[in-house]
């Protein structure tokens, strides 16, 4: 079960990296501001570095908890 929940962090974040504003305006910078998609662009950053920070986290803790089951 630990296992299953850690894959799905770890897809999770591979997401959130991907919807990552880039600097330039290209790409899903550019998609975001003609959009609206994910709000202003600041306030889109601001999210997605928090769920990104929660979820690396989680992902770390789940590790070092699958680690020392497994040392037993």
């Amino acid at each position: 079960m630990i296992k299953l929940f850690s894959f799905l962090i770890s897809i999770f974040l591979i997401i959130i990296i991907f919807l990552r504003i880039p600097k330039e305006s290209v790409g899903l910078g550019s998609f975001a501001t003609k959009t609206d998609f994910l709000g202003s662009p600041t306030s889109a950053e601001r999210s997605l570095n928090i769920f990104t920070a929660f979820g690396i986290l989680i992902y770390v803790t789940l590790a070092i908890q699958i680690n020392f089951s497994n040392i037993r």
